[in-house]
């Protein structure tokens, strides 16, 4: 303990920095993206097959175009704050955001929220978990 407290007296900035990162790693373990929002693919299917969930991919056109969810609408999150208009005929059904891995889409999912659809969810590991789940996935 002792030779403990000499190298943090003798290296303040390392053990700074030691703090931040440590900090950084909690909180992102403890905040994921989307929340107590989020949906695991499965839970996403039960919704889509119970629900009518509309799945909206919110990565961009060429990603989509390499492989979606059947069926899902693409609005970029770039532009989705411009097109929230297109999603006003779903904002009773849940919708359920998707991207690559899920941060996007968690980031769009508060967004739904914000401006009022409360059903809105994102789908835990996008489009990554969708495929390691063995889901359908259409391709252009």
């Amino acid at each position: 303990m002792e030779q403990l407290l000499e190298f943090a007296g003798n290296h303040p900035l390392l053990i700074g920095a030691f703090v931040v990162v440590s900090s950084a790693l909690v909180w992102n373990f403890i905040s994921e993206p989307g929340g107590k929002y989020a949906v695991d693919p499965l839970g996403a299917t039960a919704l889509i097959n119970h629900e009518d969930a509309v799945m909206l991919d919110v990565r961009s056109m060429a990603e989509f175009k390499d492989g979606h969810i059947i069926n899902a609408i693409n609005l970029p999150l770039n532009g989705l704050s411009n097109n929230l208009k297109q999603l006003e005929k779903f904002r009773d059904r849940p919708i359920v955001a998707v991207c690559r891995s899920g941060s996007r889409s968690g980031s769009a999912c508060s967004l739904l929220r914000k401006h009022g659809f409360e059903k809105a969810r994102n789908l835990r590991g996008g489009m990554m978990a969708w495929e390691s789940a063995s889901l359908p996935v259409k391709r252009k």
